[in-house]
């Protein structure tokens, strides 16, 4: 598996000073954290899971979550539980017959309800389990969370190689009075477990959902006080340098509207210095299928720390991971400061000479960037992520929602 398959041999030469790398689930967990890219979510009610993954139906798709949880009704489990088996059951036949193999498809997880199901998978699942990369813990608590936990690391003294992604979603969050404690409570039980986190996410949907809000395509997450400063206290917990884990945005609800209310998020000038006259009209190619907001939202991902995103459309796929690549400026700092870091100087002039380098407080943000540049590649000094969208992005009008978070 590799991001940006999508692009011919020669427009990969043409944009990247350093093409992303190939990983599977077995590449270290180093690397593995940074590599999830957009997440797609779908319920396991979905039909022919198999099917769209075999064919890669989805252009540049490197994780997918298959949903037994919020996406399920509660009358459905039992239902949704077997169609999960036997779509994963297909998939292992078709590996075996030789139609498709492992590392082509992308990194495979669970979402599961509770700890009572995840016994019940481990009990009807079995060479399946070598497809799946991990098991998703939604509503983590430190209760609730830690059996799962321990579950999960008792299949794999089995035999089984997973890991887990925790969501953090829940009252004792996104509340106040409690929420530090929490938060606390939550690093110290996965620090314990933490060879198997592979990354942290967030539930903005559920945190939005305990006080009736609800974000439009013009509103970032960010835009919302509360969930702001709830993001902003568990980047400050799960992003110390001491003990980092990676964390992933939260996922953006929207496909497409008709009508928008606040003005356009991007600005205009990046498009136009590029392009000229074909890139302002490509800037309102973004706008008119409300792309903008999503932009703008990745961005802010991204200047706060976090790596990746869960999408629930497949025209998502391409945004997320095009603003995720490295620009050949930062790459640049980044290696220098990494090469420097022997203790005979402390500080740099850039590569461009526009900026200070810093030796240690910037070394941790080279280590970031260097290995997010082995996943999302480093671009040519003269392209930007303009250029990677310009290669597929329109208007969400134009493609089906089938493979997003819904039932078609």
């Amino acid at each position: 598996m590799r991001l940006f398959v999508d692009l011919s041999n020669e427009e990969k030469r043409k944009l990247f000073y350093k093409e992303p790398e190939s990983f599977n689930k077995h590449t270290s967990k180093e690397v593995l954290s940074y590599a999830l890219g957009a997440t797609l979510y779908m319920p396991a009610t979905r039909p022919n899971i198999h099917q769209d993954l075999v064919t890669k139906k989805h252009a540049g798709l490197t994780s997918i979550v298959i949903c037994l949880e919020d996406s399920i009704g509660d009358n459905e489990v039992e239902r949704a539980e077997q169609l999960l088996q036997n779509e994963l059951q297909k998939l292992y036949c078709d590996i075996s017959k030789g139609y498709v193999s492992l590392d082509d498809l992308p990194l495979i997880f669970i979402r599961i309800r509770n700890n009572e199901q995840l016994l019940r998978l481990r009990d009807c699942l079995q060479e399946e389990w070598g497809l799946l990369t991990g098991i998703v813990i939604p509503k983590f608590s430190p209760d609730f969370g830690k059996r799962i936990l321990e579950q999960v690391s008792q299949l794999n003294k089995q035999g089984h190689s997973l890991y887990v992604m925790p969501i953090l979603e829940t009252k004792n969050i996104i509340f106040k009075e409690t929420r530090m404690n929490e938060l606390i409570l939550i690093k110290s039980i996965l620090d314990d477990y933490y060879d198997l986190v592979l990354n942290v996410r967030m539930g903005a949907t559920d945190f939005c959902g305990l006080y009736g809000i609800r974000r439009n395509t013009d509103t970032t997450v960010y835009d919302i006080a509360v969930i702001n400063d709830c993001i902003a206290d568990i980047l400050n917990i799960f992003l110390r340098s001491d003990k980092a884990y990676v964390v992933s945005g939260p996922v953006w609800e929207h496909f497409a509207s008709k009508e928008r209310m606040l003005k356009p998020q991007l600005r205009r000038t990046p498009f136009r210095e590029r392009y000229g006259e074909e890139g302002v009209n490509f800037r309102s190619e973004l706008i008119n299928s409300q792309m903008d907001g999503f932009i703008k939202e990745i961005l802010m991902d991204i200047t706060n720390g976090i790596t990746g995103k869960t999408i629930i459309h497949p025209t998502h796929i391409k945004p997320v991971q095009a603003l995720n690549t490295i620009n050949y400026e930062e790459y640049l700092d980044a290696k220098s400061i990494i090469d420097q870091a022997a203790g005979e100087k402390g500080v740099l002039k850039s590569a461009f000479s526009n900026k200070m380098n810093e030796i240690k407080p910037h070394y941790y943000w080279a280590q970031r960037i260097l290995l997010k540049s082995r996943i999302y590649g480093v671009l040519h000094e003269e392209f930007t992520y303009i250029d990677l969208l310009q290669s597929e992005i329109h208007t969400g009008h134009s493609q089906s929602v089938e493979g997003s978070y819904t039932n078609n």
